[in-house]
């Protein structure tokens, strides 16, 4: 480890631009990453904070779930075989406020359960964002396509679907607003294998999120760019350890004469990159949980710590492969040849 050491000290230019790479590579990698979860929570809050279950459509809506409509006797046999499923509806729409200025929601609406807020007839609940457009408790807001009004009773947190905030209504206004008596979903919660039912298609929730229109394409965009960004720096650790590898076969040569073993040299080269990478995970870690305080406000930016740990230990281990592979070199180098090659 004093040969690595002194060789960081030596050559504190080549370590310090490959660190600034992976800084920066790693940097925008956790940027990317919680800007995928932003978005990934913008877009469907609702069904991802639910808890892990079966969603069930109708078959025939071939997994559009604004196409399905759960047959009421059916519904009604699963409602009173399984006591704590429910069945919902989504529908995009708006309301209007007192100023006529006009919101786009997300209309809600359920049977009784516990995993929503209990909805009285001509009132609804929405998520915080429309307090933050100016939307007060007590409010009243009107939909054209429904003849009475709704009363804003209170706010939630964190309730959005496909990038709307979203609105609990009472399933009686639901139905007139558009014209439907049949739900389209059933949920069944804490249920892990999914059971026969007729004329209904069963969804674990995540496939049930893409099922939803954007998401999926979405994520798998985001998702692809942040594995690019990994592949690259493996790929710039085995670059640059071969090339720092080719530029010391004499040193090599001459260790290896002296009795140094190759598991060694290995080690010695794993210090460094371990160094180097950590060093510049650190920074882009710092600056990335830093970026988290100073974000825009309502910019879809989510970067935990679950997430960031687990994208550092994929940038060790991919650095980890990359400089190993460089130095598998190392191994074919014979002492007296590569001492002929060059001086050191």
């Amino acid at each position: 480890m004093n040969i690595a050491w002194k060789e960081i000290k030596k050559n504190k230019a080549k370590f310090l631009i490959l660190g600034s790479i992976i800084f920066l590579v790693s940097f925008l990698t956790f940027i990317i990453s919680g800007l995928a979860n932003g978005l990934s929570q913008d877009n469907a809050a609702l069904i991802k904070d639910m808890p892990d279950g079966q969603f069930y459509m109708e078959t025939e809506a071939n997994e559009t779930y604004n196409l399905s409509r759960i047959d009421e006797k059916v519904q009604a046999d699963v409602l009173t075989e399984q006591p704590d499923a429910l069945a919902m509806s989504i529908q995009m729409g708006f309301v209007n406020d007192a100023d006529d200025k006009q919101h786009s929601v997300a209309f809600v609406t359920s049977t009784d359960s516990s995993l929503f807020e209990t909805v009285n007839k001509n009132e609804v609940i929405l998520d915080k964002t429309l307090e933050a457009e100016g939307v007060k408790v007590g409010d009243i807001l009107t939909n054209n396509q429904f003849s009475g009004e709704f009363k804003v009773k209170g706010f939630v947190d964190q309730q959005k679907y496909s990038h709307a905030p979203v609105a609990f209504i009472n399933m009686e206004n639901y139905k007139e607003i558009y014209r439907v008596n049949e739900m389209q979903l059933i949920f069944v919660p804490e249920q892990k294998d999914a059971q026969a039912i007729s004329t209904l298609q069963a969804f674990s929730n995540k496939d049930f999120l893409n099922t939803i229109p954007s998401y999926s394409a979405e994520q798998m965009s985001l998702n692809m760019i942040i594995w690019f960004l990994v592949a690259i720096s493996g790929m710039l650790f085995a670059i640059f350890f071969y090339m720092m590898n080719v530029q010391k076969i004499g040193l090599y040569g001459i260790l290896k004469a002296i009795g140094v073993k190759t598991s060694r040299l290995f080690g010695m080269m794993w210090y460094q990159m371990v160094f180097i990478t950590l060093i510049a995970l650190v920074l882009s870690v710092l600056l990335s949980q830093g970026f988290t305080m100073i974000a825009p406000e309502g910019m879809p930016f989510s970067l935990t710590l679950a997430t960031t740990i687990q994208l550092s230990v994929v940038f060790l281990v991919i650095g980890f492969i990359g400089a190993t592979l460089s130095g598998l070199q190392i191994k074919k180098v014979e002492p007296l040849q590569a001492i002929q090659q060059g001086e050191v």
